[in-house]
Formats: C-alpha cells, structure tokens, sequence
C-alpha cells in the first residue's frame, strides 16, 4: 500500500528547505488540540533528527490532558513569552505551520509569523489554506496533521530512525481528531500507519487512558449537568445543541479541555445526525461553536454559512460574536435552514 502523499518536486524541496535551514520553528493553531499539540511535537522530534536547532511555539495554553506527551516541556507558548518568541521568529530560518491553513487561526502570533523572513511549509487537512508559504502539503481528506507528519516523515525514509518520542504524539493527535478511530477514519492507510507506530512499542491503550480518562471530577459532574439540564433534543430535525455559560463554566471550575469531546455525547442518541455545542467564552463576548454529524451531513458546510467557522464533513468549528442567547437563535435557524438533510 502507498502511502506516500509528495510528489517528486515537493519531496525534493521539502528536503532541500530542511537541509539549507539550521533555526527552525514549528507552530501551530490557537487553542491547541491533540492534533496540533502531537504533529508539532512529532515533526520537531524529526528535525532533531535532521540536526536542527528546533522550537515549538504555541499561541497559548493546551489542555491539561496532553501535558504528559514527551518534550511538552520544551514547547514555548507565545502568550508567555512574547518577547522571546517574537526573537525566534526573527532569526528562524524555516518556520514549519502545521495544523491551521489561514494566519488568523494563530490569534496574537499573526504579525510575527507573517513578518518572518523565514521560508515557510505549511502541513494541514483544513480546507481552502491560505498561508502564504514556500511549500504547501495541504490534503483535506486526511484524518488528521499527524496522519501527514507520519507520511511525510516516511516518504523521507527517517521513520525507521524515529522512537516513542515521535511515535507516541503522533498517535495521540490521530486519536483525538478522529475520536478515537470512530470518524474520517476508514481509509486502510490509516490503519496502515498505526501498525507501523505499534513497532515503537507505543502502548495505544495507555495514550487512550491518558488523554480520556484524565479529568477531574468538576468535570464530569459539568459532563452531567450539560446532559442532564442543558441539552436539547430535536427529534424531528434528528439534532440536538446545548448551550454552556461563562457562570455555569465558573460553576464546576472549569478549565481549557473539560468540554473536550462533550459534543461527542449526544451522538448516541439513536438516529441523531448532528450534534452542536455552543460554549461562552470566559472572558470575551463570544460563543465558541463545535459541531459533530455522521454519514453524509455536511456539519462544515453550515459552520461555514452560520457560524464564521469551517472544517471537516463531519467534525466542524466556528464562533459566533455576542451573546450566548444570539447563538442559540443562530443555531436554530442552522438547524431549521437544514432541514432536508437532517430529516
């Protein structure tokens, strides 16, 4: 099975990007989820490889839940380290953008990564990449960032050279961005790459254990508050949403990842179809918007139209900006407008 994913030119300028640079960047979205988190980190680990001088930067802080992952402890996040970061960005030679494909989605970080002198990569399954850079790996059909990194890193003939330290992150970011193996992730390639990450004697049920079942009890008491008081169920739209706010939030003490993978749950509702979250933000007057659906439905298509966001057919973001009230109006009207294809 194939599974290499450059072509002749692009093998040959990604490695000739990586051989001129000797400070190299690796950088990720805002928010930074299991995907960003394990790319960045397995695609830093092969530059080490490569003998780079190498630093992961990211726009602020990530969930508790992937701080045992190998080297978390040399990422340096930008929201900390302003002054430091802005440095590296002057002096880097390379600056590799994984797992976003518009500046934007990189908040406070915009202006450094966009003023760099440095040649720019960008590695992503988000549709329509904007990034301006040297070289674009952009595949929308990949599972995830990490499912790339891993054919990229194969295709230049270094996986044999690579240990746990690269193995582990990148399976954790297939993981979490596939739901642990329950969605966009049928293709045989995939299951392909895990059995070669499983020769680095990763324990894939410990990653599981550590990522899922590595929550505090504020949060799974929000977990039952959310479904028992907040969720609304429209079966004859075969959806549901549920609505958390800034003092419900406060409530069970929340902190960044407690209500990752809350939009999984409604899920299992029989013949449900689409599943929307809709979260205050604890500081600005803004909702953040997750929104999960199974077979056909095209959740991206209505992140797009209602909720400034994009994403995946079946795994989707957005924001809406005012109150928690405007987003539970906007999110009917998502629902109502369509209707066709939820009934």
């Amino acid at each position: 099975m194939n599974i290499n994913i450059l072509d002749t030119n692009q093998l040959a300028l990604m490695d000739q990007l990586i051989s001129d640079a000797n400070t190299v960047l690796v950088v990720c979205h805002k928010s930074p989820d299991g995907d960003a988190i394990g790319s960045s980190l397995g695609w830093a680990e092969y530059m080490r490889l490569r003998g780079k001088d190498v630093t992961v930067i990211v726009p602020d802080q990530y969930p508790d839940f992937l701080m045992w992952l190998p080297n978390t402890d040399k990422i340096v996040r930008y929201d900390k380290h302003r002054e430091k970061c802005d440095m590296l960005f002057k002096i880097a030679d390379l600056v590799f953008c994984l797992d976003f494909n518009t500046p934007s989605r990189v908040d406070e970080m915009e202006q450094a990564l966009v003023s760099t002198k440095a040649k720019k990569v960008l590695i992503d399954h988000h549709l329509k990449p904007d990034v301006p850079a040297d070289l674009v790996v952009s595949q929308p059909e990949a599972s995830s960032t990490c499912e790339l990194v891993f054919r990229i890193v194969w295709q230049m003939g270094a996986f044999a050279q690579l240990d746990k330290a690269f193995a582990v992150p990148v399976y954790c970011g297939m993981m979490t961005d596939t739901g642990g193996f329950t969605f966009n992730s049928t293709r045989p390639e995939i299951f392909q790459i895990i059995s070669e990450l499983l020769t680095k004697r990763i324990d894939k049920d410990r990653i599981y254990r550590n990522v899922y079942h590595n929550y505090s009890e504020d949060r799974i008491r929000l977990m039952g508050y959310v479904m028992y008081e907040k969720l609304v169920y429209m079966p004859e739209y075969h959806a549901a949403y549920y609505s958390i706010t800034r003092d419900e939030l406060k409530r069970f003490n929340y902190i960044k990842g407690d209500t990752e993978g809350l939009v999984n749950m409604p899920q299992q509702i029989k013949g449900l179809k689409l599943s929307i979250s809709l979260r205050e933000d604890t500081e600005k007057n803004m909702v953040w918007v997750s929104l999960r659906s199974v077979d056909d439905f095209p959740c991206n298509l209505m992140a797009e139209e209602f909720f400034n966001g994009g994403g995946h057919l079946n795994a989707s973001g957005g924001k809406v900006e005012g109150t928690i009230e405007e987003a539970i109006e906007i999110t009917k009207k998502a629902i109502s407008a369509y209707e066709n294809k939820l009934k």
